[in-house]
């Protein structure tokens, strides 16, 4: 699993193409080259255009490859190219060069400094990640590459269940079937490029649709790279990877929400509209509850966006507009009833109380660690700046909406029926709610950032008198001030917890370096149609994603058979149990894992109590081991 980034470079720039160039084509052929807008959403429609064409591919039965990917974007470039021509279009703002160079060096500084915090947090490029979900979504990614169907649909079928939004994991098994890179390798090169070039886009696209300056767009960027809560908190908790890869396109699903609530021309607003479209498909394949997301940090700034044009309409634009904020407000109602989840997945307590979790979120700082001044400084002045704006109050809607689900999910109690109510559907976890704060203060921390430039301006222009370097000093000092955000306490606090979870040690919550030494061997000890049982709670059934060994369950909470049932019961009672033998023979089972008894996560590891203690004998031959808990065992006599 170890190995130096260097040799993750085809894979890094594998997934940095396929992030880069659907989205592109799209671009291209739907928007003039000049026109600034559509290119902070190409690795958005890049997502979308992948995830979108796994499905497409399993439901035509096309084999997983470039070739899906390639139909997909053809398709959705043509219906923009058809747009672009048949629909006339509004004037778009343009940058200039300058402009242009500007927000590509701050793209490119964002990228390289998020690549570098994700680099630091995983330490090496084969590390996985030590936590219990990571057991189904590497063994997904290895069913996915085997069948070449990377659908929502096979996904699924790792856990047994019909669907699992395949967002995630369509781009990761397209790297790793493309570069041949192992499955470790893919998942950290595809979560690097995630971090650093889809989620600074998106606060791109989301500052340039609210600001249409540069100057934000910038900020936006910069500011990206600054908050532990999002992306290395998902890539840390959970792991939750579908949340992490759906969060990351939040911001331009956001951004196309503001642009649609913009008044504009009809014909403009189509194509907005058509863009939105595309981007929600590809957050809801990358994550349910992210699509939700757009809607609780969206729905409400759009109503704000909105409501102040009832004043100034016709009576019939109010009654138009009266009806479209009714229709949102019911469509979030039958989203809220339709997403619940059930009782068991649900009970995550509160990390704190509710004035403690308020001060956390104010300054994006969850988890108790510690804040980034800049970043607080930034909010306290954009709120001071709204304050004295009304009119401009929906751009701290969406962050009100965050801190309120945050609050709810960390800081009040299980029973609480608001918090059933409105954080329900993240599972009543505070980190997926957490994970939001960064996405949704975007907005009010650029606000803040324009107006802490316009007032260094204002007092050199006291002090100096009307210059020409007093306007390009306050922009600098601003800039130096957003950038410094990257190397913060509270992103450094952030890359120590997570690369915890990265380290492969002795100790590990998942699987030892015995444990992964020993998987290692086993294209040689084991031959390919080998058929391994082990209890997935001790990363036993990581045989398959890391050796591509047939494991009896590819996941903690998969279906089981009678007979496999008692395999994991009682199979260290072979030699005495004759009923043993026989569900051998039924399940098909030839060599079995022993981990010891450490589980991930202490579960209770009693449903597979048969898999521990396991003795040499003539039925359960020692083939390999590797220190004093892992065990490999032939089964033979059945």
């Amino acid at each position: 699993m170890s190995g130096s980034w260097l040799t993750a470079l085809p894979s890094l720039a594998m997934a940095l193409l396929v992030v880069v160039v659907p989205g592109t084509v799209v671009r291209m052929a739907g928007w003039r080259l000049t026109e600034v807008t559509a290119w902070f959403f190409v690795p958005a429609m890049s997502v979308a255009v992948v995830a979108t064409a796994a499905n497409v591919a399993h439901f035509v039965h096309l084999p997983w490859s470039g070739l899906p990917v390639a139909l997909v974007t053809l398709v959705v470039a043509a219906v923009a190219f058809l747009v672009r021509r048949l629909v006339p279009r509004a004037e778009q703002p343009h940058i200039g060069l300058g402009g242009g160079i500007a927000i590509s060096a701050a793209l490119v500084t964002a990228a390289v400094a998020i690549a570098l915090q994700t680099v630091a947090a995983f330490g090496q490029a084969g590390a996985i990640s030590q936590t219990l979900d990571n057991i189904v979504h590497l063994n997904a990614i290895r069913l996915a590459t085997d069948t070449a169907d990377a659908s929502a649909i096979q996904i699924g079928a790792t856990s047994d269940i019909p669907f699992y939004p395949n967002g995630w994991h369509s781009l990761v098994v397209l790297v790793e079937l493309i570069t041949g890179a192992p499955i470790p390798v893919a998942v950290n090169s595809v979560n690097v490029v995630v971090a650093a070039v889809v989620w600074p886009a998106s606060c791109a696209a989301l500052a340039w649709v609210i600001f249409r300056r540069p100057f934000a767009v910038v900020v936006a960027a910069l500011l990206s790279t600054g908050f532990g809560a999002f992306p290395l908190l998902l890539l840390d908790f959970g792991v939750l990877y579908p949340n992490f890869t759906g969060y990351a396109l939040v911001g331009s699903a956001l951004a196309a929400v503001w642009g649609l609530a913009r008044p504009h021309v009809s014909t403009e607003r189509l194509r907005t509209a058509l863009l939105l479209c595309l981007l929600c498909v590809g957050v809801g394949l990358a994550h349910p509850n992210a699509l939700l997301a757009v809607y609780a940090l969206g729905a409400p700034a759009a109503l704000a966006l909105i409501v102040p044009l009832a004043r100034t309409s016709s009576r019939r634009g109010r009654i138009a507009l009266t009806g479209l904020g009714i229709a949102v407000v019911v469509v979030g109602i039958a989203a809220w009833t339709i997403a619940r989840t059930n009782y068991d997945m649900s009970r995550w307590t509160p990390w704190q109380t509710a004035s403690q979790a308020l001060g956390e979120a104010l300054t994006v700082a969850p988890r108790q660690f510690a804040m980034t001044i800049v970043i607080a400084l930034l909010l306290a002045i954009g709120a001071f700046t709204l304050v004295r704006h009304p009119s401009r109050v929906a751009i701290a809607v969406p962050f009100a909406a965050a801190v309120v689900l945050f609050v709810l999910a960390s800081g009040t109690n299980v029973t609480n029926p608001l918090r059933e109510a409105l954080t329900n559907p993240w599972y009543n976890d505070p980190y997926r709610l957490a994970a939001l704060l960064p996405i949704a203060a975007i907005p009010l921390l650029v606000q803040g950032a324009l107006s802490l430039t316009a007032g260094v301006q204002q007092i050199g222009e006291r002090v100096a008198g009307s210059r020409a370097w007093i306007r390009p000093t306050a922009i600098a000092l601003v800039v130096i001030a957003a950038a410094s955000v990257a190397v913060g306490p509270n992103i450094r606090a952030t890359i120590v917890q997570t690369r915890a979870q990265y380290v492969l040690a002795d100790d590990a919550n998942l699987l030892s370096e015995d444990e992964e030494a020993l998987l290692s061997r086993l294209d040689e000890t084991t031959p390919p149609d080998a058929v391994i049982i082990g209890s997935p709670l001790t990363g036993a059934s990581l045989a398959y994603a890391l050796a591509d060994r047939t494991v009896t369950e590819r996941h903690v909470f998969g279906a089981r058979t009678q007979d496999e049932q008692y395999l994991a019961e009682h199979l260290k009672d072979i030699s005495s149990d004759p009923r043993v033998c026989e569900a051998v023979r039924s399940v098909g089972v030839t060599y079995a894992l022993e981990f010891g008894d450490r589980t991930v996560n202490d579960n209770d590891g009693d449903a597979y109590r048969g898999l521990v203690g396991l003795e040499p004998s003539d039925k359960l031959v020692l083939i390999d081991s590797e220190g004093p808990d892992a065990k490999l065992f032939k089964i033979e006599g059945c």
